[in-house]
């Protein structure tokens, strides 16, 4: 029998392996957004820990709102009893359709006092922090999906120039748009006369080529998974720019 010996030290503990830690509730179908904070937040010092929780296709206003009861256990999931910088709710039309407030409410009582961000309260912030009043909306939705987030805006004081959807019902589909197309895509959604365009949903892949969005349309540009990593960074005062892209060289609104 091997003699397994017990080492005379215990080893020294650091207080958290990371700077910075962020939980993600993410859809079971997703395939972007675990890559997008990757990316973005990862290399500026912030651990990812994600759960996902059920969702089944299609995307409508009634199998988004069917998320709301998983949302606490699928925070409180996220290392428990340890604290998070942030927790993010990475779905854009069900933040619309079940109410933003009511998604912060549900995720805060899985993880009590932590910040809450959800890719419309990112996208909001953003465009605050442009100064933006008018914008364009490209969203990967049917009619029916989109109409709810067009509400939103005019509710929240902005001018919608320009809504454009692309009439999908699969986000597993939505995360497959070839890269060049969707560049292509944001050009057209992009009216002249707006402050800025808003590229809704997290499986969208923008948030990788916001630059070449900018470039193609002539406006600021911001997307789900983009607006929502510069929201944490900047709550994990990272005041710096992570990615390309106007909205990374902003800080928070007042």
């Amino acid at each position: 029998m091997t003699d397994i010996r017990i080492f005379s030290r215990a080893p020294r503990l650091d207080d958290r392996p990371v700077a910075h830690r962020v939980g993600l509730v993410a859809l079971a179908t997703d395939h972007t957004s675990e890559l997008d904070y990757a990316r973005i937040l990862v290399p500026a010092g912030v651990g990812i820990y994600v759960n996902r929780i059920p969702f089944a296709n299609p995307v409508t206003p009634e199998t988004l709102r069917a998320m709301e009861g998983d949302l606490a256990e699928g925070a409180a999931l996220i290392l428990p009893d340890e604290p998070l910088d942030a927790i993010i709710y990475g779905c854009t039309s069900a933040s619309v359709c079940i109410g933003d407030a009511a998604v912060r409410a549900q995720v805060a009582k899985g993880k009590p006092g932590c910040p809450v961000v959800t890719p419309i309260s990112g996208a909001l912030a953003g465009l605050r922090a442009m100064g933006a009043r008018r914008i364009s909306v490209l969203t990967p939705y049917t009619v029916d999906t989109s109409r709810p987030m067009a509400a939103l805006f005019a509710a929240e004081g902005f001018e919608i120039d320009r809504f454009t959807c692309l009439d999908m019902t699969d986000d597993r589909d939505m995360a497959r748009i070839a890269l060049d197309d969707l560049v292509d895509l944001a050009a057209s959604a992009a009216d002249p006369a707006s402050d800025a365009l808003f590229i809704s949903c997290t499986a969208v892949r923008a948030a990788g080529v916001i630059d070449r969005i900018e470039a193609a349309s002539g406006l600021p540009a911001l997307s789900s998974n983009y607006a929502a990593a510069w929201q944490v960074a900047r709550i994990c005062g990272l005041d710096h720019a992570l990615t390309p892209g106007h909205l990374m060289t902003l800080g928070l609104p007042q």
